[in-house]
């Protein structure tokens, strides 16, 4: 664990200080991106029927505390803010849902931003290294090797960081847009559904 730790350690400062905010992204990044896998599980498990759904909006029934899911979701903000008027109830459904399918898309566009924007601090990187290289070449000639492997793996370390950051970002950032996707579709068709028992 202790030889692990330090190969970290050196990974990191062979990769000079542009390993800071490539890092930085990736921590803020993972975290945005497991709050959006654990709400979009929530919404998907112990979820209940279309149909159920509809019998407890006409009977005027809150869903069991167990049920998370989106449609007990939808149907438990309905009934809390219904009217009985069955014009404005219309109206509140509609909001409700609008409501419920713009909180998918929360966090989502900031995981893209962020994913995209680790290759380019990457970038920043090799640019970095090229030139303490360069300087090593202007003072010492090309000779001594040893002096420019610094500059040299500066510009590797960060590019193959930024890219490692990057790659699974952009993969997840598709995945959690395909599931809000299709549960925005989902709760779309279930709001559709409930108007007739309104």
């Amino acid at each position: 664990m202790k030889t692990l730790l330090f190969s970290i350690e050196n990974y990191i400062q062979s990769g000079g200080v542009v390993m800071i905010p490539i890092l930085t992204i990736s921590f803020f990044m993972w975290v945005l991106i497991i709050n959006r896998l654990l709400f979009l599980r929530r919404l998907y498990i112990k979820n209940i029927s279309r149909k159920t759904a509809g019998e407890l909006i006409r009977i005027n029934q809150k869903p069991d505390d167990k049920y998370q899911g989106a449609n007990s979701l939808l149907v438990r903000q309905f009934l809390a803010a219904r009217s009985n008027d069955p014009v404005l109830d219309d109206y509140i459904l509609d909001e409700i849902v609008v409501r419920q399918v713009s909180s998918l898309s929360t966090h989502l566009a900031t995981i893209r931003i962020l994913a995209g924007v680790a290759p380019l601090l990457g970038l920043l990187g090799t640019v970095t290294g090229m030139m303490e290289t360069f300087d090593v070449i202007t003072v010492f000639g090309t000779g001594n090797a040893k002096a420019m492997a610094g500059g040299i793996s500066v510009a590797l370390i960060t590019t193959q960081t930024g890219l490692m950051v990057s790659i699974p970002g952009l993969y997840m950032s598709g995945f959690l847009d395909k599931r809000a996707n299709n549960l925005k579709y989902k709760l779309a068709a279930t709001g559709m559904y409930l108007k007739r028992f309104l």
